[in-house]
């Protein structure tokens, strides 16, 4: 083989290995990609089936109920214009109550968001800014259909 002919192959190879790296990387990004959705926005159907997502909002007042088995609570999630029940099953965080701003993740089935995972709220001025925009849009259409 020539010189010239080794380089090509080596580039060549060289550019393969790239792609690939490339096509593993955005793959496993893909995956663990995590969309937020408002509670309206999943009462429309516009969140994924099947796939992991998160609902902000704030907890419903008088929604929270915990099951006999002492693990698994049951809520809802509002952003004032819908409401949307949620399952959890495990420890929620110190700071989390109702009235005041949540972030769930997981997945919907049958109506219901099952929850992987609960985040609360910081201390009393702070809201995720999802849920806070949430709000704020949801307020917004209220407003303007009571007019």
């Amino acid at each position: 083989m020539k010189a010239r002919s080794k380089r090509l192959m080596l580039v060549g190879g060289g550019v393969v290995l790239l792609f690939a790296a490339v096509a593993l990387v955005l793959s496993a990004f893909q995956q663990n990609l995590v969309f937020f959705h408002t509670p309206t926005e999943v009462a429309e159907g516009k969140a994924p089936t099947g796939k992991t997502f998160r609902v902000g909002g704030m907890v419903e007042e008088g929604s929270i109920k915990r099951e006999a088995d002492g693990v698994t609570v049951r809520f809802a999630i509002t952003d004032t214009a819908k409401i949307i029940p949620v399952t959890y099953k495990g420890t929620l965080p110190d700071l989390f109550k109702e009235g005041k701003g949540a972030v769930v993740q997981g997945k919907l089935e049958n109506g219901v968001f099952q929850a992987t995972e609960v985040l609360a709220k910081h201390d009393e001025n702070y809201m995720p800014p999802e849920a806070a925009h949430a709000v704020e849009q949801a307020q917004k259409a209220a407003t303007t259909l009571s007019q």
